[in-house]
């Protein structure tokens, strides 16, 4: 677009995400998979003689590797587009004025526009801080050196659901709790993909405590006694159904939140506001309170979507308005995609935000068993849900849960961003035998001419 463009990041290129999120995960979930295929593997007409283990050591070098890779074609395409990278941490000092500093080292740049997305870190408890060592955070779970034989985890959203499976697979016994009454406990995740995901983590024995909180800890040798309470989420009713429960772990993971990184910014200097928890507010062109400052990503916080993804996006319609433009950012079509055992993948609203929105739906859904290709490679549990409105058929919101759910919601997310209707995913042609025939079947099922389900 024209633009002298430069980029100021203080630890490693790539962001959480790339470092600390997305990608190591998906790594060690990746592990995981192919560790419980081993295990399955005579099933599938296979003889394995000897013992096999995870090696968390050349796990973690894979990882590493891959990252390595990553950040090298980062740097490639700044090379390319001519884009300044400058490591350091950056400083506001003043209107159209940064410092950056890096070690002892500072030097000042000026700016036009600014776009700010610094992101965010694990959410640290005052009661139960995290040390590395007992209790960790999930960096901390990304660097493991051996699989814990025992972890709690505090915190069945995304991030915790993922982690307990991962866990689970490549060995530890795993102890998930969660304040609400389900795992997932989140408007955008349908309340039948929490239900079919409890049910294939309770087959894994992975124990599931809800409507609970860690309400002390304590060393005890090498292991933590963690006590559990009722959760301030709860109402007085259901206070006097709860056993409390104390456990004996070697770790416990802590998984309920993020902070945002938005302190000694410089923020003042220019006088950008940011909330009392300090999320930066944005309008729907990505700008802040101060004209030509805009903001993108997590440090946004939960009032916008905290995913990649919708980072990318936004950091695109920053851009285009940094520079003239007038473009507007749209949440109304945004995938999420939640790597657990069988995979989340949904997009648009939940059958329960739709009924709270007064609208007329009809709720069709199909379970994968009804697939070849879910049999051919052993996986069928799971089901793809479509809400639509009831007088047209427009889809409104696809929840799937199952092999490969977070590929496949792709197609639903076009549908959904072009206004598209049940009829018109039924009339398309979905090779033969492929997972992505479940969208074919749920809406053949919407459209009143069922095959399967």
């Amino acid at each position: 677009m024209g633009s002298e463009v430069t980029i100021i990041e203080e630890k490693n290129i790539g962001g959480t995400c790339l470092n600390k999120g997305c990608i190591p995960s998906k790594i060690m979930k990746t592990t995981a998979d192919l560790f419980l295929k081993f295990k399955e593997a005579e099933n599938f007409g296979i003889s394995l003689k000897g013992s096999f283990v995870p090696d968390l050591i050349r796990l973690m070098k894979r990882k590493q590797k891959i990252i390595d890779i990553q950040q090298k074609g980062i740097l490639n395409l700044f090379k390319k587009s001519h884009i300044k990278f400058e490591k350091g941490r950056g400083f506001i000092k003043d209107k159209g004025l940064i410092t950056i500093k890096n070690d002892d080292n500072k030097k000042d740049i000026a700016f036009d526009k600014l776009i700010i997305a610094t992101g965010t870190e694990p959410l640290n408890i005052l009661d139960f801080p995290f040390d590395g060592k007992t209790i960790l955070s999930s960096n901390d779970l990304l660097e493991l050196k051996e699989i814990p034989e025992s972890i709690m985890i505090v915190g069945a959203g995304v991030i915790g659901c993922e982690f307990a499976n991962i866990l689970s697979a490549l060995g530890s016994t795993v102890t998930i709790v969660e304040g609400m009454d389900r795992i997932l406990p989140l408007f955008s995740v349908d309340e039948s993909c929490a239900s079919i995901l409890t049910r294939e983590m309770k087959k894994r024995k992975i124990k599931i405590i809800t409507n609970q909180t860690v309400k002390k800890t304590q060393k005890n040798g090498k292991m933590l006694c963690v006590t559990l309470g009722d959760s301030p989420f709860l109402n007085n009713t259901h206070k006097k159904k709860i056993k409390h429960q104390t456990f004996e772990v070697e770790k416990m993971a802590v998984c309920i939140g993020r902070s945002p990184l938005s302190k000694k910014m410089g923020f003042k200097n220019i006088s950008l506001k940011t909330d009392d928890k300090g999320w930066i507010p944005v309008n729907n062109k990505m700008e802040t309170n101060i004209k030509g400052v805009y903001a993108i990503g997590d440090i946004l916080g939960p009032s916008k979507i905290m995913l990649a993804h919708v980072a990318s996006h936004e950091g695109m319609v920053a851009a285009e308005n940094a520079l003239g433009g007038n473009k507007t950012m749209n949440y109304n079509a945004v995938p999420s995609a939640i790597f657990t055992m069988p995979e989340i993948g949904n997009v648009g609203i939940s059958e329960a935000q739709a009924i709270k929105q007064n609208i007329d739906i009809q709720c069709t859904s199909v379970n994968f068993r009804a697939l070849g290709k879910a049999h051919v490679i052993g996986e069928i549990a799971g089901q793809a849900k479509i809400i639509a409105e009831k007088s047209n058929g427009k889809i409104l919101g696809v929840h799937i849960i199952g092999p490969h759910a977070t590929d496949l919601i792709a197609q639903a997310t076009l549908a959904i961003n072009k206004g598209m209707s049940v009829s018109d995913i039924a009339n398309t042609i979905h090779a033969h035998p492929t997972l992505a025939e479940i969208m074919a079947e749920v809406s053949l099922k919407g459209s009143g001419i069922a095959l399967h389900g």
